[in-house]
């Protein structure tokens, strides 16, 4: 690594760049694809969502494939998320890969119903 990095580098500065590399590679994401929650703190269904998806959502298989990011519908957009359409409604879940957005559903009844829209979104990742 010292011959790739340069030879004019102590040692410790390339332990200290190696671990620097090592640990942003651990940091980002494994997945590119998000489930963003466009949520509004007096909204029912959101609340409802809270309570029956939202504790348990990081344990399960489609977390590992988009994990959920909650995005308040009425604060200033992010800038990572400045090509997707803020909806007019919450909650509104919107499935994002690589920044570009593969599809959306709004609303939220029950549980069934929203892991069966959130297959039918998973569904049109590339893989």
């Amino acid at each position: 690594m010292r011959e790739a990095i340069g030879h004019h580098l102590p040692d410790a500065s390339v332990r200290a760049l190696a671990v620097a590399l090592l640990l942003s590679a651990i940091a980002s994401p494994l997945s590119a694809a998000e489930l963003l929650m466009y949520t509004d703190p007096s909204c029912g269904p959101c609340r409802l969502f809270e309570h029956e998806v939202g504790g348990i959502y990081a344990k399960t298989a489609e977390h590992q494939r988009a994990p959920l990011r909650r995005v308040e519908i009425h604060a200033a957009q992010p800038d990572d998320l400045y090509g997707v359409e803020v909806p007019a409604v919450a909650p509104t879940f919107v499935l994002i890969d690589a920044g570009r957005e593969i599809g959306r559903f709004s609303g939220y009844a029950n549980d069934e119903l929203f892991w069966l829209s959130l297959t039918a979104l998973l569904e049109r990742l590339p893989d």
